[in-house]
């Protein structure tokens, strides 16, 4: 089970069959699941020894079968803050925003979170279920799959429901960088949704009911789908990469670090009172300009990035987790890690401390006109207070570093993200019946 306070613990991928073969807990394959396992295996399955009588016997007697590790495992909906913050990202991820409709006011604002969180509140079940007003059938016979919906709200949401009195003073617009492409259509956003699963149908699922719940309430402003690394891919748990081949969230705020909520989380005494425990969310979407990046040598790429890209190590010395050493210096007198490079200028030693929990997907949506491929990263950043975490890291980023020759931001957000809901609550009741 996962847990708020950090990382879930995921098995590894070595155990996961024998998990399923003996069956320990969690949710359970019903017969449909069972027969169409055997199906998709065909004739393979017939031939392992004893296997195809096992299975046969499990049929008849119709025994469920526990399911394998990663379609188990859960990850609470309710809470003292919302999902989908400090968990590690899963597999599939879906990002969209919505827009309230004309006519749509707190009252209809309420109802709709209302639907919206009980919704949630039962596809994140250990034995989820899809809510029947929105039975679709599309994630029939999986589990949770660490599924996480998490919630905010943006500027125009206190507009539009008479609440702009609530409207906190971190939820300011953010500043026009000088290198900003941002695609309107597809920036901002009243309501704000992030989902996470580890399994493709059970996102897609979640989206799906969120978008069907909206009703008439609600309509799609834009909508956004990434993908990381498949757990158990690798021989162990690993940091992940993106696009450019790099390992990306070394140098991440830990849970375990002693200043972690106070970065990461509205405190308790913060204002406005319904975003204590809170947090803020700045999405961009950053097109990365893969032909050009992959024209650069391997060393020319981490001398952009500052690490090594084998095994993620600072080019001052040591392994991937080992600090980096900003006043290290090479045999011919050159920085070890250039003045221009990323690690350098995003540090927190670089910004006055300034830091943010960053937790992205990487998104491929096809190739473009001019033949590039439109890929890169949906970028999400979880912080106290923007304007002391993502503005002035940017601010550094955008004016001197040597990765931004290889990006391009296309779109952008800013959301409030208030704590998660207790049981029976919806997500943002204090702020709409406060």
């Amino acid at each position: 089970m996962g847990s708020r306070s950090g990382a879930p613990a995921r098995e590894p991928a070595s155990g996961e069959g024998q998990e399923a073969v003996r069956g320990r807990g969690g949710p359970v394959v019903t017969r449909r699941r069972l027969i169409g396992t055997a199906g998709a295996a065909g004739a393979a399955g017939l031939v392992v020894g004893g296997g195809a009588g096992v299975a046969a016997a499990a049929v008849a007697r119709d025994e469920p079968t526990a399911l394998a590790s990663v379609g188990r495992a859960h990850i609470p909906f309710q809470g003292p803050r919302q999902a989908g913050i400090v968990e590690p990202a899963q597999a599939r991820g879906h990002l969209a925003a919505f827009d309230l409709a004309a006519g749509s006011d707190r009252r209809a604002a309420a109802a709709l979170l209302r639907r919206w969180s009980d919704a949630v509140r039962e596809m994140t079940a250990a034995r989820p279920a899809t809510p029947a007003a929105y039975d679709d059938q599309v994630a029939d016979d999986a589990g949770p799959s660490s599924l996480t919906v998490t919630f905010g709200f943006g500027r125009g949401f206190f507009t539009r429901t008479g609440l702009t009195a609530q409207l906190p003073d971190a939820l300011a617009p953010l500043p026009h960088f000088p290198s900003d492409a941002l695609d309107s259509a597809r920036s901002d956003g009243d309501l704000w949704v992030q989902i996470g699963a580890d399994d493709a149908l059970v996102a897609f699922h979640a989206l799906r009911v969120l978008q069907k719940a909206a009703g008439d309430t609600a309509r799609v402003r834009w909508q956004m789908n990434g993908f990381n690394r498949t757990p158990g891919a690798t021989d162990r748990p690993r940091t992940v990469r993106n696009l450019m081949g790099q390992i990306d969230g070394t140098n991440n705020p830990k849970p375990s670090d002693a200043d972690f909520d106070k970065r990461i989380f509205v405190p308790s005494h913060g204002s406005p009172a319904w975003m204590a425990g809170g947090s803020y969310a700045v999405f961009r979407r950053i097109r990365m300009l893969l032909d050009s990046w992959d024209h650069l040598s391997v060393a020319a790429q981490e001398r952009v990035i500052g690490r090594r890209k084998s095994d993620g190590a600072p080019l001052s010395g040591g392994t991937e987790t080992t600090p980096a050493q900003l006043d290290a210096f090479n045999p011919d007198g050159s920085l070890a890690i250039a003045g221009d490079a990323h690690i350098r200028l995003a540090a927190p030693a670089s910004n006055s401390g300034a830091a943010m929990l960053r937790r992205a997907f990487s998104y491929h949506d096809g190739i473009s006109a001019d033949g590039t491929p439109d890929a890169g990263l949906l970028f999400v950043a979880w912080q106290a207070d923007p304007m002391t975490g993502f503005v002035p890291v940017q601010r550094k980023l955008d004016g001197g570093d040597g990765l931004s020759r290889f990006l391009r931001h296309e779109a952008s957000g800013l959301f409030a993200v208030p704590p998660g809901p207790g049981p029976g609550e919806y997500v943002g009741q204090r702020l709409l019946e406060g």
